[in-house]
């Protein structure tokens, strides 16, 4: 399995527009970060999980020509207002595969519903397949999909783990029954986004205890913002087998 972080930046990205930080302004291409999203490629198939308001810049820089599907953690705006760029995608294969959980579906269906409407529909509008998800573990093809709830401050989103890959955003909380799930994993993902407390995500010292509990042999930070640091001078002080993300990072599991 091979995994893409094709954007690893909090709601607003890095640089933030007017931001006059010096993490805006490093010239360091590590701390230049899209919105959060990730791929997963394996036995050819393809699937993204989160498309938000840079999916088309990441397509692009990846040179993605085919995707089987998409899989939403939830329904803030940096990680789902990107779908109207999957209609290359559907001009070329048809329907598009959509996975999330009923609430996050009508979500998308409010902010999109001329993509969801089966009325008058005008040729150039992109259609789906929506698959429903629940706290029951689904099939990606042969691949098995454990979804992973977690709390967004007091939002209820998930987290999905794929064999020995688990990817986690926007957490603050995650119930102990959560993480057993989740054990056993080789990689996680987690979101560490600054280094001072912050109300619905994880802040540093919060996603390394969480990588604790959960004793990966590698963990990688997502979802940051400006505060946490430099890219450079933040993974120098990190466990050995925990790391910094950066767009575009691959990595094989």
């Amino acid at each position: 399995m091979k995994v893409t972080f094709l954007g690893t930046g909090t709601s607003q990205g890095i640089p933030m527009i007017g931001c006059q930080h010096p993490v805006c302004l490093s010239n360091d291409q590590k701390d230049k970060r899209l919105r959060s999203s990730a791929m997963i490629e394996f036995n050819n198939s393809r699937y993204i999980i989160d498309c938000g308001p840079d999916f088309r810049q990441q397509m692009l820089a990846n040179n993605v020509e085919s995707i089987d599907g998409i899989l939403f953690t939830h329904e803030h705006t940096d990680h789902m207002i990107g779908l109207d760029d999957i209609r290359p995608f559907y001009f070329q294969q048809g329907n598009i595969p959509l996975y999330a959980e009923p609430r996050v579906i009508k979500a998308l269906e409010k902010r999109f519903d001329y993509i969801f409407s089966t009325k008058n529909k005008y040729p150039g509008i992109p259609s789906v397949d929506v698959f429903p998800v629940s706290e029951k573990p689904f099939f990606l093809n042969d691949l098995e999909v454990i979804p992973i709830r977690v709390f967004h401050g007091k939002l209820p989103i998930y987290g999905y783990r794929f064999r020995d890959f688990t990817y986690i955003t926007d957490a603050k909380t995650v119930p102990d029954a959560e993480i057993e799930k989740i054990k056993g994993t080789k990689v996680l993902v987690i979101n560490a986004l600054r280094i001072s407390h912050h109300h619905t995500h994880f802040n540093l010292a919060e996603a390394l205890n969480f990588i604790k509990k959960v004793n990966p042999e590698k963990a990688y930070f997502t979802h940051i913002s400006h505060l946490l640091g430099f890219h450079e001078e933040v993974e120098k002080k990190l466990p050995e087998n925990v790391f910094l993300a950066y767009d575009n990072l691959k990595i094989t599991i």
